[in-house]
């Protein structure tokens, strides 16, 4: 788990996840997103495929990257969620 979540620390990583969570792209559409090179991009990939955040579909010439499933779906929902919320401190001003 330990190897899992420090996958999930990289700041590059976790903006090709949030742009993947919209739906799938190519490599050059999500370096454009992210404002990172395609090569810089595929190696991310590359790592996120390893810990199985990321898989992809070939259509044609074209490849097609996408989140692996709903549970990386739904951890990046929640984590962004908690993140959204008001610090506890927030709510004890009350």
């Amino acid at each position: 788990m330990a190897e899992f979540f420090g996958t999930l620390g990289d700041p590059n990583r976790w903006r090709i996840l949030s742009a993947l969570a919209q739906g799938e792209l190519r490599v050059r559409d999500l370096a454009e997103t992210v404002d990172m090179t395609e090569s810089a991009v595929s190696h991310q990939l590359r790592v996120l495929r390893t810990m199985r955040l990321v898989g992809y579909r070939k259509h044609g010439r074209n490849v097609f990257y996408s989140l692996k499933d709903h549970h990386i779906l739904n951890l990046y929902r929640d984590v962004s969620e908690h993140l959204d919320e008001p610090d506890d401190e927030d709510l004890d001003s009350d």
